[in-house]
């Protein structure tokens, strides 16, 4: 069996939000504000998921909090409470999922 060397522990810096972050990250060259969108880009629910993933509390939850964390960082509190409410609600089962938009529908 090989030696194992331990893992070095970055040294932590604070970013432009005022969090903790590694020094060392290549996620540095990014603001926190693109952090964020990109965050926000990857767990929204997209239309072929709508589906499977409409009732998922989890998802709505994450998809709604990574929103609200988008509209903070752009100083735009009365877009962000919303979303942050909507994301409460899927956790503490206040609220459940919508009908299809597509289903009962007239063509």
């Amino acid at each position: 069996m090989p030696n194992a060397t331990p893992n070095a522990t970055p040294k932590i810096s604070k970013d432009t939000a005022g969090l903790q972050s590694p020094s060392t990250s290549p996620l540095q060259e990014f603001s926190t504000l693109e952090l964020a969108q990109a965050l926000a880009e990857r767990l929204a629910i997209a239309p072929s998921d709508w589906h499977r993933l409409k009732s998922n509390r989890q998802a709505r939850a994450r998809e709604q909090a990574a929103s609200a964390l988008v509209f903070l960082l752009n100083d735009n509190q009365s877009e962000a409470l919303p979303r942050l409410q909507q994301a409460q609600g899927w956790l503490d089962r206040s609220i459940s999922a919508p009908p299809c938009p597509t289903h009962g529908r007239k063509v």
